[in-house]
């Protein structure tokens, strides 16, 4: 089928991107689903910074791609093999599809699939190749199996979880990565209790969401720590009990004397290395710091080593918030209905596929939390 398509053919692209147009929008040919895939028409796909990452050059991504990892839509067409979910279905796509069969599936981690990694790096589909081809007969690489910056798109069935129908699709866009990655870096990697003091670095639109995932989890100190004053706002309406200016120069200090030599937990979602070393200079003795934020691959965070024994504190990664997607995904939905997970208080403007390149700009630049393109018009 012909479809719109937003096509990043230029991975350096200086900003502003309004002027410089790394992102085309594209007629191109999308293939039919394979036997284990779906056809989805997009409801709604969030601006992430993941997105910027490879726009930037900072993670890199097999060119041409089409971009897009954050969204939500309609069955149109299931593959021949697939019988649990139908046309008509609404669904959240997740970015880490699993195969179901690897050590890491089978230790319950699908998060991090090695098969589902190493299709993600080629470009391809769990199932193998690519099914977008552009107006020249090139085969043009997925994002993360979804690249959903489209009027439709192609995706393994894996890559996918099925929600109610009365949800509106722009709204459910955000469980598909904000929610998941913020929400699930508090409660499922860091497994924060009741009474528990927590420092959150980086207020975008996952930072926001662990804030709210540290209230969920009973925190009883909440510091959110960034740059921008509106964002800092809204960590106070999201429950943050204090927050702080990561311009001061002592920011780290004012951490430590609020809370008696540092938090249990320092939670780096901003994916800058001074955030990871903000995190790790406010945990205290036996703390332990989580990072889900991804710096640019050739980034480097380094500390003394003796001090991370004599202060036995730990580091862990998180990777899309240490979730299963077919569990968590419901699971943060019934808490948005509660409203208890308030993140529809985040989107900002809604923008069309032509406007991309000007809403990254926006994103860049710390003027919006989350912006939600939407292929086929307003909501």
């Amino acid at each position: 089928m012909k479809m719109k398509a937003a096509v990043l053919r230029r991975f350096d692209a200086p900003q502003p991107f309004a002027d410089s147009k790394p992102i085309s929008i594209e007629e191109v040919t999308l293939d039919p689903p394979g036997p284990n895939e779906v056809l989805v028409r997009i409801g709604g796909a969030g601006l992430c910074h993941s997105d910027l990452s490879v726009m930037n050059g900072a993670r890199p991504r097999p060119e041409p791609l089409v971009l897009g990892h954050e969204g939500a839509g309609s069955i149109v067409e299931v593959g021949s093999a697939i019988t649990d979910v139908a046309p008509g279905d609404h669904i959240v796509f997740q970015f880490s599809p699993s195969c179901g069969r690897c050590r890491r599936c089978m230790e319950g981690r699908p998060q991090v699939c090695e098969a589902g990694a190493k299709a993600k790096a080629a470009g391809d589909l769990m199932g193998g190749g690519r099914r977008i081809v552009d107006a020249d007969g090139n085969r043009i690489a997925h994002h993360t199996g979804v690249s959903c910056f489209a009027e439709y798109a192609v995706a393994d069935r894996g890559s996918i979880v099925v929600i109610d129908k009365d949800l509106p699709l722009h709204e459910a866009a955000l469980f598909g990565c904000a929610v998941m990655t913020g929400v699930g870096a508090v409660i499922n990697t860091a497994r924060i209790l009741p009474g528990d003091t927590v420092a959150i670095i980086g207020l975008g639109g996952v930072g926001l969401n662990g804030v709210l995932g540290a209230k969920l989890a009973g925190a009883e100190t909440i510091i959110a720590i960034d740059i921008a004053d509106d964002k800092l706002g809204l960590a106070r309406q999201f429950g943050a009990t204090h927050t702080i200016d990561a311009r001061d120069a002592n920011h780290a200090e004012q951490v430590r004397d609020l809370t008696n030599g540092g938090v249990d937990f320092g939670i780096d979602l901003a994916g800058v290395i001074p955030a990871m070393k903000t995190a790790y200079e406010v945990t205290r003795y036996g703390g332990t710091i989580v990072t889900a934020g991804l710096s640019p691959s050739t980034a480097e965070f380094s500390f003394v080593q003796s001090n991370l024994v004599a202060e036995e504190k730990a580091i862990k990664g998180s990777y899309m918030g240490s979730c299963v997607p077919v569990r968590d995904i419901p699971r943060f939905i019934s808490l948005y209905r509660q409203g208890r997970l308030p993140i529809d208080k985040l989107i900002g403007r809604q923008v069309g596929l032509d406007d991309l390149n000007e809403g990254f700009d926006r994103l860049q630049n710390g003027e919006a939390i989350r912006q939600i393109c939407l292929p086929h018009g307003a909501a």
